[in-house]
């Protein structure tokens, strides 16, 4: 068979990836804290049809290998962690990270905790600090965020502490916990907004509670009021969209011609 059709093959499987890629980041324009992917490629192993020849002064030149390419693969699916837009709200419950870090939350006690950049919180009917879907937003000391009764309103400050407001006047609550995260695309996608940590993402998969607005381990402040918005860039993905498309259909052409080369050599013998 032709080496061509397993390269074109390639092609289109490569392309396909990255217009699934390309379609989940325009799938969550509007997704709160959602960060974009992107895909990167690279050739698959050559075949060497010929060596090196070194040069001999005086006698003769070097001789450059021969090699033929099998085609492309898909080198890394990238996580794109900049900053989304701010969209204002004016909520106290909404909160975003200006800089680096991650909201902290868990399932409950014992259970695993997971990151995220959404800062879309509530305050259920047991007056304690939850995401979208339910989990417990944790405080720097590991424990959920739980407010008082007597407690009637509240604000956060570009610390993450959380000052209620009282009948005998205003008092600290908790603080929010900030993990700060070395390489935040080796972290794991688990929906939902949420990361898993992996080892590749901080050493030996593990991180400690810190304070936001911390400039001795660099953790974002808190505003709050603010959602941080997705960071697709339409104009970006409608572009790559194009010419994934369009590399789609080149590498397609490689095959319908290869296959009319095949074609050819079997009706060598009528």
């Amino acid at each position: 068979m032709l080496r061509s059709m397993y390269s074109g093959v390639s092609g289109m499987r490569g392309f396909q990836t990255k217009l699934d890629v390309i379609g989940n980041n325009i799938a969550n324009v509007n997704t709160v804290g959602f960060k974009a992917g992107r895909v990167m490629f690279s050739d698959i192993l050559s075949q060497t049809v010929s060596g090196v020849t070194a040069p001999e002064e005086g006698e003769r030149g070097g001789v450059n290998a021969k090699q033929i390419g099998l085609g492309v693969s898909v080198a890394s699916i990238d996580t794109i962690h900049t900053a989304g837009s701010a969209m204002t709200t004016n909520q106290a419950r909404d909160v975003r990270i200006d800089g680096d870090g991650f909201f902290v939350v868990s399932a409950g006690d014992g259970a695993e905790m997971m990151l995220t950049r959404a800062g879309n919180f509530n305050l259920d009917a047991a007056r304690q600090l939850v995401t979208a879907d339910g989990l417990f937003v944790l405080g720097i000391d590991g424990a959920p965020i739980v407010l008082d009764e007597e407690v009637t309103a509240f604000s956060i400050s570009q610390d993450g502490t959380i000052l209620g407001v009282t009948p005998d006047g205003q008092v600290e609550v908790a603080q929010l916990g900030i993990a700060k995260v070395v390489n935040p695309s080796g972290l794991e996608k688990l929906g939902g907004n949420l990361y898993r940590m992996t080892v590749n993402a901080n050493p030996d998969g593990e991180f400690e509670l810190l304070a936001a607005n911390d400039p001795e381990f660099g953790t974002g402040a808190i505003i709050a009021g603010q959602l941080e918005m997705s960071n697709v860039d339409l104009t970006a993905e409608f572009t790559e969209m194009i010419v994934a498309q369009r590399g789609f259909q080149a590498n397609s052409r490689i095959i319908t011609t290869s296959d009319e080369i095949l074609q050819e050599v079997v009706n060598l013998k009528r």
